[in-house]
């Protein structure tokens, strides 16, 4: 070794250290989204059967807040035959206070059962109950 090389491994190291964490950071953060992603399909699956099943509004809307991340958005919407529901929450890393929130969202969609009111006040059929 010679002696003008003395000290370029700590130099090294300290210019590649902090990128190492930024990249793991990053990598953590992917995680995240990923797992509220799927958080949010869950619950809009799970809130789509329960409003095919003929479950009230209110009964649908806990069951997918048990499901979604916290301080999601929960819309079901009844047309005829097909229900949907949409979830969709603003998600910020928790290490990350000044990084901004990206919102992840998932909607499922499934036919109502046979003799399901839509909010219309009609039956699937068209005929008033």
């Amino acid at each position: 070794m010679r002696p003008s090389d003395r000290g370029s491994v700590t130099a090294e190291a300290a210019v590649g250290l902090p990128a190492l964490v930024a990249v793991l950071g990053a990598a953590l953060w992917a995680v995240g989204l990923i797992g509220a992603q799927l958080e949010c399909v869950d619950a809009a699956r799970a809130g789509a059967r329960a409003v095919a099943r003929g479950e009230p509004v209110v009964s649908v809307r806990a069951a997918a807040a048990r499901s979604a991340p916290r301080g999601a958005e929960i819309a079901v919407s009844i047309v005829g035959e097909m229900v949907r529901v949409r979830i969709s929450a603003l998600i910020r890393p928790s290490w990350g206070l000044m990084l901004p929130a990206i919102r992840v969202e998932a909607s499922a969609s499934a036919a109502t059962e046979p003799g399901v009111i839509d909010l219309s006040g009609r039956t699937p059929e068209g005929r008033m109950p």
